[in-house]
């Protein structure tokens, strides 16, 4: 049975770690609220609290593979937060996190996804927290 704990994450079918946090969740029992941010990207509003929440500049959020990164030479030092973010709104595919809404706190996961997922869940049901994978 899924247990009902709210979470919430930004995903992108075509990544690997985003498939992978999807997988341990729904493997704890865990049925997440997904947002396909490709699809729907996130309002400049919404953005800009995920980054405060997260404590990231948006620079941090970028995704270099597979994006238009180098086209859009966004490694220049000349990029305003304000202008990466106008960059982050017009091609989604640069967002290269996740947030989660148990805690209402937004976190990132690069690589050590097991624990970023885990963490996710500290105040969540020990039930729940005892069927991830860590």
């Amino acid at each position: 049975m899924t247990e009902s704990v709210p979470v919430a994450i930004y995903h992108n079918p075509a990544c690997g770690t985003s498939r992978n946090v999807l997988a341990l969740i729904r493997n704890a029992g865990v049925e997440p609220a997904l947002i396909e941010y490709l699809k729907t990207p996130p309002h400049r509003a919404i953005l800009k609290d995920l980054l405060q929440r997260m404590g990231m500049r948006p620079r941090e959020l970028l995704r270099e593979r597979g994006t238009p990164y180098a086209e859009l030479d966004l490694g220049a030092d000349h990029w305003t937060d304000e202008q990466l973010i106008c960059q982050i709104l017009a091609h989604p595919i640069l967002i290269s996190r996740f947030e989660n809404r148990v805690t209402g706190s937004a976190l990132r996961a690069n690589g050590a996804v097991p624990d970023i997922v885990y963490s996710w869940f500290s105040t969540a049901d020990e039930k729940v927290k005892a069927q991830l994978v860590r």
